[in-house]
C-alpha cells in the first residue's frame, strides 16, 4: 500500500483527537471508530431556507428497533411485553444505569434487573428509537461483567449503529474472540475504523507491513497519542524493543490498550481493573490463581455459573496457603467428605467452609450448589443450623423449609416462614425483621408507586422498586417494606421472599 494510497484511506474524522472516548455509561470502551465529521451549517442568512434542525437522528423505517431484541421470551420471564408501556425510553436507560453502577447490589436485585435486561419487550411507547435504552442495558451487562449475554444479545440485535458496534467489538475483545472483531470491522459498510482499531486488525490479518505503515503515518499525522505509538510499535515488532524496560501501566485502560499489553508480553492484572476484564482471566491460557481469582469474583456477582466455578477451583490441588489458597482448600476438603457422605467430617469441615463462603461472599453460590444434599443428611447442632442457612440461600429454599424437620429457634422460624410465606405473628425485636415482616403483612401497591402503576408504567414501577429495596438494605426501613409489599402486589412473591432472605443472611459485600 502506498503512502498516497493510506492517505486517501484515513477516517474523515481523522482530525479528531485519538483520545476522544464516546458518549458511555461504559467509560473504558476502546476509540474503535472515528467519530463521524460533524455537518457544516450554512452562514448565518435571512432565508429561512437556510436554517437546519438540531440533533437530527435519520433511522430507515424499515431498521430494526435495537429496544425489542431480547434473549428471554416472556414465557421464561412471566413479564408481559408491553411492561414498559407508557414510560419513555430515556427514563428507563437512566434508572438500569443507575442501579447496575453499584457494585453491592442484592442478588434478588441482580436477578430481577438481568430478567429486565434480557427479555424480549416491545420498545416503550415514548422512544425516538435511537437506542439509547438497548445501550444502557447493554452497559448493564457489561459492568456486572456478563459479556457472553452482552455479546449474544448485540448480534441478536444487529450491530446497526458505531455506538453499538463499539461496545461488540471490545466485548470481542475481552472474550478473546478478537479475529470476529476484526472481521466484522473489515466488512461492515459505514464503520470507519479508528487507527488503532485498523492497525490492530491489520495485523491479526497478516498484513504486518499495512499495519506499519498506517502506524508511521498516524505518527506523523500526529494523529496517534506518542504512549499508544510506543505500544503498536512493540505489538508490531517486538523483536526490535528486546532488552528495553516494560512499558508504564495505563491508568485507564481499554480493551484494545488491555489486549495489546498481553500481546506484547506485558498483561495487566485483571484485579484492579473493572469487572468485564476478569473474563479474560478464565481462559485456559492464563495461570490457575488467576483464573480462580478471576472465578471468585465473577461467580460473587452472578457473571459465572456456580458449576463452572466450582469447576475451576477444583483443578489442582492448591499449592500455597493464605488468602484464596485457603478458601480453595476449604471448599476441596468440604466436597471431598460430602462425596464420601461422611456425616462427621461433613459436620467438622462445613463452619469451616460457609466461614471461607462468607468471607468472598460466595454464599448464594455455595447454597446453589449444596442445599440440596447438606438438606438430606441427619446433620446437628451448628452444622445443622448453617445447612438450615445455606437452604434459604438457595434456589430451592421453600420446597426444602417446608420438608425441614429440624427443631428451629425463634429467629429460625422467623426466616422459615418467609421461605414458606407464612410469617409468624410474633413481634420481631429487630427492626429490619419488622420492616420486613410488615411488607408482607400489607396489602395493595404502596402510595409511592401508584402513579407509575396507574400510568400504565409498570416496567418503570419495578425498577423503582429495586432502588427501594437497595435503599431499604441500606437502612431506609420504609422503603425495605413498600419494595416487599409492591413485588408482593405485582406477583413477584419470590423475589420479595428471597430479598427478605438474603437482607437477614447476607453480609452486605462491596
Amino acid at each position: 500500500m502506498t503512502l498516497s494510497l493510506l492517505l486517501a484511506a484515513l477516517p474523515l474524522a481523522a482530525q479528531t483527537a485519538a483520545g476522544d472516548k464516546p458518549l458511555s455509561a461504559i467509560d473504558w470502551l476502546s476509540d474503535t471508530l472515528e467519530t463521524p465529521r460533524p455537518l457544516t451549517a450554512p452562514e448565518a442568512s435571512d432565508i429561512s431556507e437556510n436554517a437546519l434542525p438540531e440533533e437530527v437522528t435519520v433511522i430507515p423505517l424499515d431498521a430494526p428497533d435495537p429496544d425489542a431484541a431480547g434473549l428471554l421470551p416472556a414465557s421464561t420471564t412471566g413479564l408481559p411485553r408491553n411492561l414498559w408501556g407508557a414510560s419513555t425510553a430515556t427514563d428507563i436507560a437512566r434508572r438500569i444505569t443507575t442501579i447496575s453502577a453499584r457494585s453491592d447490589l442484592l442478588p434478588a436485585s441482580r436477578r430481577l434487573l438481568n430478567t429486565l435486561v434480557l427479555a424480549e419487550l416491545d420498545p416503550p411507547v415514548q422512544s425516538d428509537r435511537d437506542g439509547r435504552l438497548f445501550l444502557a442495558r447493554i452497559d448493564a451487562l457489561l459492568a456486572q461483567g456478563l459479556l457472553d449475554e452482552a455479546d449474544a444479545l448485540m448480534e441478536l440485535a444487529g450491530l446497526t449503529t458505531p455506538e453499538i458496534f463499539r461496545r461488540a467489538f471490545d466485548t470481542k475483545l475481552l472474550l478473546g474472540t478478537e479475529d470476529a472483531a476484526c472481521a466484522r470491522l473489515n466488512h461492515t459498510p459505514g464503520l470507519s475504523p479508528a487507527l488503532q482499531a485498523r492497525i490492530f486488525c491489520l495485523a491479526r490479518g497478516g498484513d504486518w507491513s499495512a499495519a506499519a505503515l498506517t502506524l508511521e503515518t498516524g505518527e506523523a499525522l500526529g494523529l496517534i497519542r506518542e504512549d499508544q505509538g510506543t505500544l503498536l510499535a512493540r505489538f508490531l515488532d517486538p523483536e526490535l524493543f528486546e532488552g528495553e524496560p516494560p512499558l508504564p501501566v495505563p491508568d485507564h485502560p481499554t480493551p484494545l490498550t488491555f489486549r495489546l499489553m498481553e500481546a506484547i508480553g506485558e498483561p495487566l492484572p485483571t484485579s484492579s481493573l473493572p469487572l468485564a476484564f476478569a473474563q479474560s482471566d478464565l481462559r485456559a491460557t492464563s495461570g490457575w490463581k488467576a483464573r480462580a481469582t478471576a472465578a471468585e469474583r465473577l461467580a460473587r456477582v452472578g457473571a459465572l455459573s456456580p458449576n463452572r466455578w466450582l469447576g475451576i477451583w477444583s483443578e489442582h490441588l492448591p499449592a500455597a496457603s493464605g488468602g484464596i489458597w485457603d478458601r480453595i482448600d476449604a471448599l476441596q476438603s468440604f466436597e471431598t467428605a460430602l462425596a464420601r457422605n461422611d456425616i462427621e467430617i461433613v459436620s467438622l469441615r462445613l463452619p469451616k467452609v460457609w466461614d471461607a463462603m462468607r468471607a468472598s461472599g460466595l454464599q448464594p453460590v455455595f447454597a446453589e450448589l449444596f442445599a440440596q444434599r447438606l438438606a438430606a443428611l441427619p446433620l446437628t447442632g451448628e452444622a445443622s443450623e448453617i445447612a438450615f442457612e445455606v437452604a434459604l440461600l438457595s434456589p430451592d429454599y421453600e420446597k426444602i423449609a417446608l420438608k425441614w424437620s429440624m427443631p428451629l429457634s425463634r429467629d429460625q422460624i422467623f426466616l422459615h416462614g418467609i421461605a414458606t410465606g407464612n410469617l409468624p405473628t410474633q413481634r420481631q425485636s429487630d427492626a429490619q425483621a419488622r420492616a420486613i415482616a410488615a411488607g408482607f403483612r400489607a396489602t395493595g401497591v404502596p402510595v409511592r408507586l401508584e402513579t407509575l402503576v396507574n400510568e400504565q408504567r409498570l416496567g418503570e414501577a419495578i425498577l423503582r422498586g429495586i432502588e427501594l429495596l437497595e435503599g431499604g438494605a441500606a437502612g431506609d426501613l420504609d422503603e425495605l417494606s413498600d419494595a416487599i409489599q409492591f413485588f408482593r402486589a405485582i406477583g413477584l412473591e419470590a423475589t420479595a421472599r428471597r430479598a427478605s432472605l438474603e437482607l437477614l443472611l447476607l453480609e452486605r459485600r462491596g
